[in-house]
């Protein structure tokens, strides 16, 4: 089940086919293989042992899946880094994990210079610009050179994934090379996944981009990789590829919805789109529907379950604002605060088991024994399940925002704001957003005789956290709503902003 096998099975089963486009190029599979070989062979030739944790940061292209394949054939550990976070938390994430090397690319040149200087050890950053810089003309391997591992264990942590923490640190979510191959496979069996050609435009980095890709292995799918979403290129690589369905966040059926240019493109050759990480309006969906004549499929999952948990599927009833049927391996209910499960109907906490579920947090024994009690990883999640066992998410008990798909902790932005001279106190919610799902939005009480304006803490927040975590708006508040206890209420605030009385 090593993840280096999805690949070796993909070639034994379908033979040699183009795996990868990016702009003009074109790797086949066997390609993909040879070239990961040769770069785990300079891994290991460069120090890199059994075990060591490999950053990847850089945009989507062929490098990105081939050092993922190089990484587990050097029998070492992936760690998938957004470029677009902050170099702090990016030098956070690379210290927390004890990385032995980052690999990048020079078209981020300035974001590794920022990293450089907040890295307080010394890190070796390797520059991986197309696929000639891949290897040294010295190591050279047969391309089916499988790289068997002997002693090679099902349970080995494969990737760690960093994601915010409510405590205002990342957290790595330890995932096994049984937990992402069985879920990749079993993803595929329960959407009964045709082969074709599929769109990567979903960050590699993120654990719904990683899982996509896997799947393309088992299914012996092409992906047409792209660094960024761009409909119109969207729309041409469709008609090019006639690509039948791919997977999305909801800000990019906005985007499709808002661009003019679809019409300019034969798009009958789709068929469905899978949309997860983020609430789809149901208006949206249907619009979607109405416009492009494909099903949307919505799905639940989180890094923790690596990561698909629920899915629509094709044969099955589309239940708008659903999020689909547990997929195979997952063990899901909706539990109350004791931890004993409700009936249908009854809202709850959504709690998982099963072959896809991480072992924990690394180097973080107190949070991976709070998040998995007695076997069950306690998602935060609220929900309810319907009588045909279709899960609906209902809230995120933790006050998660998800804007375009990406996670977003309230606390890390508080912890911000709240070391502004000018602040005394903070709490930062979500606002439904129909383009984003959700935006940002810090409501702030000013100390004493203090004077700051929304534009100037916005800015100031720039500085030290990613672009897509800063608050689109800020208020000002003479003082935060609380209960009894002094606890601040988040969703009194949220009510007064939905009624205009903020």
């Amino acid at each position: 089940m090593r993840l280096s096998f999805l690949l070796d099975q993909n070639i034994q089963e379908f033979g040699e086919y183009p795996f990868l486009y990016y702009g003009e190029k074109k790797f086949t599979n066997v390609e993909t293989r040879a070239y990961a070989n040769q770069l785990a062979i300079e891994l290991q030739r460069s120090g890199i042992k059994k075990g060591d944790r490999v950053i990847v940061m850089m945009p989507n292209s062929p490098e990105v899946l081939i050092a993922y394949q190089a990484i587990t054939r050097a029998q070492a550990v992936i760690v998938p880094v957004l470029f677009t976070l902050h170099p702090k938390e990016i030098a956070y994430i690379a210290e927390n994990c004890e990385a032995a090397r980052i690999l990048s690319s020079s078209s981020i040149q300035g974001q590794v210079n920022q990293i450089e200087k907040e890295l307080s050890t010394n890190i070796p950053i390797v520059m991986i610009d197309d696929l000639s810089d891949l290897t040294s003309p010295s190591v050279r391997v047969e391309e089916n050179d499988g790289m068997h591992v002997p002693d090679f264990n099902d349970d080995e942590v494969a990737v760690i994934l960093y994601t915010s923490g409510t405590t205002g640190s990342p957290k790595g979510v330890m995932l096994t090379h049984r937990n992402l191959y069985k879920n990749a496979v079993n993803s595929s069996v329960h959407a009964n996944v045709e082969r074709g050609s599929t769109i990567g435009a979903l960050p590699l980095a993120h654990v719904f981009g990683l899982t996509i890709s896997h799947a393309c292995y088992v299914t012996g799918s092409s992906i047409v990789i792209f660094p960024r979403f761009i409909p119109s290129e969207i729309f041409s690589a469709i008609e090019r590829y006639q690509v039948k369905s791919f997977s999305v966040v909801p800000a990019m059926i906005y985007a499709m919805m808002a661009s003019n240019d679809a019409e300019r493109f034969d798009l009958t050759s789709l068929e469905s789109v899978s949309s997860g990480s983020a609430p789809l309006p149901v208006s949206l969906l249907q619009a979607f529907e109405k416009k492009f004549g494909a099903s949307v499929y919505e799905g639940y999952g989180l890094s923790e379950a690596s990561p698909i948990v629920t899915a629509h599927k094709k044969g099955i009833p589309i239940k708008p604002g659903s999020v689909g049927i547990p997929i195979p391996g997952v063990e899901l209910k909706v539990v109350d605060t004791t931890g004993q499960e409700v009936p249908r109907g009854v809202i709850g906490e959504i709690v998982l088991r099963g072959e896809h579920i991480t072992p924990g947090y690394f180097q973080n024994e107190r949070e991976s024994e709070k998040a998995i009690v007695q076997g069950w990883l306690h998602t935060g999640d609220i929900g309810q399940m319907d009588d045909e066992g279709y899960l609906y998410i209902v809230d995120r008990k933790k006050d998660l925002i998800i804007k375009n798909g990406f996670n977003i902790y309230p606390r890390d932005l508080e912890e911000v704001l709240s070391r502004h001279k000018a602040v005394i106190e903070t709490a930062v919610i979500g606002v439904p957003d129909e383009q984003s799902g959700e935006e940002v939005m810090a409501c702030v009480v000013k100390k004493p005789n203090e004077e700051v304006t929304e534009e100037e803490l916005i800015a100031y927040c720039a500085e030290q956290i990613a672009k897509n975590k800063l608050p689109k708006h800020i208020v000002f508040l003479s003082e935060l709503p609380r209960n009894g206890v002094g606890k601040v209420l988040k969703a009194s605030l949220r009510k007064s902003i939905a009624e205009g009385k903020v």
